[in-house]
């Protein structure tokens, strides 16, 4: 796999097993996150470059991608994954935490699409494929703030995709499941289902890479469930999630358990 690839978000976790999956196949892999400290040690143990990049920034983003070119060569594929979840009531939700949600999850991979665009539809080639969530279209309470996120970033990504997809650019949606990340700390599983590792997603992003799809859901037997889900009244779906317990899970949590991650991405 020659291509050059930049990941945001790529300090730990979905971003990091993807670059270290990607590294593995051949590709040059250039990564980013807003912790500079952490970063920068991702890249040193990955022999890969590394450098900050804020991704609600124009300037940051775009500094990034040029330090990606003149570092790497022409980008070949952006994978923008830098993200965050809080959770809680929505009664409880900050204007703050709001605000920087959907500046980080949303604006973010918005912006990381145009940037990257400016670059390949000039050259008639590239792709970027954009981590949204199964949160993104199946709905759950204590999720209000990051379902809309991601919900927005799966339609985004569709449009996007319709509106490039004769000029040589993919833009696809990768959508994990509950992922075994610090995104998930404090909370519980739903009731019989297995988390997904990080290695999963990076191993779907991998397969997207040589062989582009406009979405994939992570993992794959999950994908035919929410499409039947969907077409269930309401009535059984409420019956179903309470069932799995998914009408708790990410209210009642674990709060001194997600105070490290809730201090981070509040910081």
């Amino acid at each position: 796999m020659s291509k050059v690839i930049a990941i945001t978000g790529a300090a730990r976790g979905i971003g990091l097993a993807t670059a270290r999956a990607l590294k593995g196949k051949g590709a040059t892999v250039v990564i980013g996150d807003i912790d500079e400290a952490a970063v920068k040690e991702a890249g040193d143990k990955l022999g890969v470059a590394a450098f900050t990049v804020d991704v609600t920034s124009r300037e940051s983003f775009d500094a990034f991608l040029g330090k990606v070119e003149s570092e790497a060569g022409e980008l070949d594929v952006l994978v923008n994954n830098a993200g965050i979840m809080p959770i809680g009531p929505v009664t409880a939700e900050s204007d703050a935490d709001a605000r920087r949600c959907i500046d980080i999850n949303v604006h973010g991979v918005m912006l990381g699409t145009k940037l990257a665009l400016d670059r390949m539809l000039s050259r008639g080639h590239g792709q970027i494929i954009n981590i949204a969530s199964v949160a993104g279209v199946v709905p759950t309470p204590g999720m209000a703030l990051y379902n809309a996120s991601k919900a927005a970033v799966v339609a985004f990504t569709e449009a996007t995709r319709l509106e490039v997809q004769d000029r040589g650019v993919h833009v696809s949606a990768v959508l994990p499941t509950f992922t075994n990340t610090e995104l998930i700390a404090g909370t519980r599983s739903p009731k019989g289902q297995k988390n997904a590792e990080p290695e999963d997603i990076a191993a779907a992003v991998v397969a997207l890479v040589g062989k582009p799809r406009p979405q994939v859901v992570v993992p794959a037997k999950l994908a035919a469930q929410i499409r039947l889900g969907a077409l269930l009244p309401d009535r059984l779906k409420q019956a179903i999630a309470r069932r799995y317990g998914l009408d708790k899970i990410f209210l009642e949590y674990d709060a001194d358990a997600r105070k490290s991650y809730d201090a981070r991405i509040r910081n």
